[in-house]
């Protein structure tokens, strides 16, 4: 009995390390690809600031449920930002706000004519930040259409260096910027999402797009032609990760997206264990949502690239959730000494040349913007070993909630807090 129970940790031991180098070595070769984009866009964007643009009306759509505490600061950013005024239009979507959002927004609307401020009827808010930007896309006026959320202060070049792609290159149906956090010196978990969120965009965006000319829109930060949007029928309302959504039929209607990482915004992420437990287990769930969509429509994807993208936006999650998952199993019945592996073979340099590569992949990424510093070494360490093995905990109640239980995804809106307190 104990002879089959070893042969069992055994074959369960080597599935771990392939799934865990395979994702590792995907994300070797995303990284390999991302530092060429970066060298890259440093070169596009001299050429950029070079060039002389008749710049097009813009739409900025900023969907905004009870936000009093951000608003201000956004749509001081949005004012701020280096485009033609008579080119600028700022529409707020007060999505069934219960505090002085609207009165905030209607402030700035008596002074600056680009903000425009639409009260979505009552009765009809809180319904989705999907629903409330198809309101927004009801009454916006230009062919181009910016998204950011409420609580972005983008750069003052960010808009501009958007457009610029979209004018330079026609086949182009959005483009998307990077986001950085805000609030990354706020505690831990901060520090922990910074070094998430900067490595997925330098590495994955990035990676994906050198590679397969594949990028996926975010949920702020990125201009889009209305006119897809309008062939698309706009965004899904049933959909809570709508970026990743309309990414998929946008290839699916053969328009590109690229990454551009020269326009930049910030944005807060979240102070709270709990209220990242929320947001994260949205996204997971919004995936799960798109990858059951467009795998029961796979017979019309004619492009075997935008398989590979619906394939990994499952994969993403559930194959790092075994992989994990496995590994810290046997890692405690070993530890404990309950039970021992007789495999042959040099497998704990393996792993542990594993965690070199990843912390190399991700300390590549992060140099990108300068934060590659010793004391990110020391996080992502104790990241190893904390905030990713959390991520059991959501993928496995995502799936729990959209499998098992069967319950309804709804919109969960993330808490702010105020900008004057951000390090």
């Amino acid at each position: 009995m104990e002879s089959v129970i070893q042969l069992g940790l055994s074959i369960l031991f080597l599935v771990a390390v392939i799934l865990i180098w395979f994702m590792i070595g995907y994300q070797l070769v995303l990284t390999v690809a991302g530092f060429f984009h970066h060298m890259g866009s440093l070169k596009e964007r001299k050429e950029v600031d070079g060039m002389n643009f008749d710049y097009p009306p813009v739409s900025i759509l900023i969907p905004a449920h009870n936000e009093e505490i951000v608003i201000g600061a956004t749509l001081d950013a949005m004012l701020a930002l280096d485009y033609p005024r008579d080119k600028l239009e700022i529409v707020v979507i007060n999505d069934g706000s219960t505090d002085a959002t609207g009165d905030i927004v209607a402030d700035y609307a008596r002074k600056d004519a680009r903000v425009v401020l639409y009260d979505v009827p009552r009765g009809e808010g809180g319904k989705g930040k999907s629903r409330a930007l198809n309101l927004g896309l009801g009454i916006a006026k230009s062919p181009y259409i910016a998204i950011y959320d409420a609580d972005n202060t983008p750069a003052p070049d960010a808009l501009r260096y958007l457009v610029a792609q979209l004018l330079l290159h026609p086949e182009l149906g959005a483009v998307l910027g990077k986001f950085r956090t805000i609030n990354k010196k706020r505690n831990l978990l901060t520090r922990f999402i910074n070094i998430e969120t900067l490595s997925f965009q330098s590495m994955l965006q990035a990676g994906r797009w050198r590679l397969f000319r594949i990028a996926t829109l975010p949920g702020t930060n990125f201009v889009i032609r209305k006119e897809v949007l309008d062939q698309l029928g706009g965004w899904d309302e049933d959909a809570i990760t709508e970026d990743s959504e309309l990414s998929i039929r946008m290839y699916m209607n053969n328009w590109r997206i690229k990454f551009i990482p020269y326009s930049v915004t910030y944005e807060q992420e979240p102070e709270r264990w709990d209220v990242w437990l929320k947001q994260r287990t949205r996204w997971v769930r919004g995936n799960n949502y798109v990858a059951k969509k467009f795998f029961g429509l796979r017979k019309d994807i004619k492009s075997k690239r935008l398989r590979l993208e619906i394939l990994y936006l499952f994969a993403m999650y559930y194959i790092f959730f075994v992989a994990i998952l496995i590994s810290d199993f046997i890692f405690i019945l070993t530890a404990t000494r309950l039970v021992s592996i007789p495999l042959p073979g040099p497998y704990n340099i393996v792993w542990v040349l594993a965690v070199v590569l990843f912390f190399g992949e991700i300390l590549l990424a992060l140099s990108y913007d300068h934060e590659d510093s010793p004391r990110a070494v020391w996080y992502m360490a104790l990241m190893y070993f904390t905030y990713c093995q959390l991520w059991i905990v959501v993928v496995g109640k995502a799936f729990y909630l959209d499998v098992v239980g069967k319950e309804k995804a709804v919109w969960v809106k993330t808490v702010r807090f105020s900008v004057k307190d951000t390090p």
